[in-house]
């Protein structure tokens, strides 16, 4: 089995390449976009709806990426006459699907089957429609987001009725703080030049700008947070043709994030939990039962490694460290994980048993915090977990001499190539001594809730000694 570089990373490592260097990207002319158009709707065999679909997907995924639903839930999205309209309209009923509230402005509606066929899509999903007489300062109050679908590539010159209206009360709205709403713009900033940017000043300042094929030349000069490209669709033939250079999709994603990230300021990074409570009367009088149903809300919410916790130990002398692993079994006795004998934690908890455990599931506002004592799982208990692993994962663990100093990645790699091909037959692999699990008997369970202003609701559980079977519930102070 031959080793090579880990392809995974190398595009991660290529997309943060582009993340911080956005001049390695190609820019396109007007003239090279509509060639590229062209060409996928010419010998690439691709319809105008299906590149709108891909397009309205986009923008909608960059949308979630960025503006979670649960602040930015109602989004006015106003859509032009043309193909980026069209795109609008594809992103509005994602967006749906993805649990957010869009409202529609289509003032200048065409006969064209395909975009009638996507307002009927609308229509059935009861997706509102607004007049244009029904725009205003203040009716803009009543969304968190603006996605602005209205002029394209292919725009030039100055807006007309009724978009030269709309293009000042948005502008409005970049100057005026007290009503000052994100806005997205898909592929160009309305008003601006394809080429030249926002030239003479009477264009919109997005927050975001989602480019799709490939970021226009007017997207050097986008000083919004949020540049994304989208529309994973570019045949490696156009790619060579017109000496394309984009970054790699994250994944199976359809967007990815270009140019530099914003600049943070950490202090004022905070999030105001609204939703569940956690009630003495709510919970389960089980701390095993009760981690047992949030655990499955979790696993339910699609959160990605909801079985990884921060495991936290200290020497015997006192000096803590801690690091995330991945739980691996759990029930009334307590909860496992597995590692190397030999690693640093290891080695910690045989000399001083005592550890805690944190989960934290974001979405959910959750967090569950153990704190036990730790013991070894049994000889048989290494064994079954051990050989469920993947072939891979078994002589990963012989191979890591978790902790300890290696003199290169190299070595690592020869170590692993030199095992595979020790069991290339197929053979029964067996664990090795140095390589088993631990489970953490609880003392003390608490369950947090997130909540509004801070005030967080925290149950906790506690027992006299692992071997005592009840258990005392307090809330506490957030």
């Amino acid at each position: 089995m031959s080793v090579g570089p880990d392809r995974g990373n190398m595009a991660v490592i290529d997309t943060l390449h582009h993340l911080h260097d956005p001049d390695s990207l190609s820019y396109l002319s007007q003239a090279e976009a509509s060639a590229i158009d062209e060409e996928l709707m010419g010998s690439m065999g691709f319809s105008i709806d299906q590149l709108m679909e891909l397009a309205g997907l986009s923008v909608a995924s960059a949308i979630a990426e960025v503006y979670r639903v649960e602040k930015y839930k109602h989004i006015l999205v106003i859509c032009g006459p043309g193909n980026n309209g069209g795109d609008g309209l594809v992103a509005s009923r994602h967006l749906f699907h993805f649990g957010y509230k869009p409202t529609i402005l289509y003032p200048k509606r065409t006969d064209k089957p395909i975009y009638k066929s996507l307002v009927t899509q609308l229509e059935t999903l009861s997706i509102p429609f607004l007049d244009e007489d029904q725009l205003s300062s203040a009716s803009l109050k009543d969304y968190n987001l603006i996605l602005d679908s209205i002029f394209g590539f292919s725009f030039h010159g100055n807006a007309r009725p009724p978009f030269d209206k709309i293009l000042q009360l948005l502008r409005d709205i970049n100057i005026n703080t007290n009503t000052q709403i994100p806005i997205v713009s898909v592929d160009i900033p309305s008003g601006w030049d394809v080429e030249l940017g926002d030239k003479d000043g009477l264009g919109l300042k997005p927050d975001m700008l989602v480019s799709l094929t490939a970021p226009k030349l007017c997207a050097k000069t986008f000083r919004g947070s949020h540049h994304f490209l989208g529309g994973r669709f570019v045949p490696p033939g156009i790619a060579e043709k017109y000496n394309l250079k984009l970054p790699p999709y994250p994944g199976s994603s359809v967007c990815v994030r270009i140019g530099k990230p914003p600049s943070v300021d950490v202090s004022a990074l905070r999030e105001n939990y609204v939703g569940a409570v956690l009630l003495e009367e709510h919970i389960n009088k089980d701390p095993f039962k009760q981690f047992q149903e949030w655990f499955e809300d979790a696993v339910a919410a699609g959160l990605t490694e909801p079985n990884a916790m921060t495991l936290a130990t200290a020497t015997s002398e006192g000096h803590p460290s801690a690091r995330v692993v991945l739980l691996k079994g759990y029930d009334h006795r307590g909860f496992v994980w597995y590692t190397n004998y030999g690693s640093r934690k290891a080695s910690e908890l045989l000399s001083n048993p005592w550890a805690s455990l944190v989960f934290f599931w974001d979405k959910l506002h959750r967090q569950i915090r153990v704190e036990g004592k730790v013991e070894k799982v049994s000889d048989e208990e290494s064994d079954e977990y051990f050989h469920s692993r993947p072939r891979g994962s078994q002589i990963g663990a012989i191979v890591s001499r978790q902790s300890e100093v290696l003199p290169g990645r190299q070595t690592l790699d020869d170590q692993y190539k030199s095992i595979c091909e020790k069991y290339a037959d197929g053979s029964y692999i067996p664990r090795p001594n140095f390589w088993g699990g631990f489970r953490l008997l609880p003392v003390s369970i608490e369950f947090w809730q997130g909540r509004e202003s801070r005030l967080h609701d925290r149950l906790v559980f506690t027992r006299e000694g692992v071997d005592d079977d009840q258990w005392r519930m307090q809330r506490l102070s957030p």
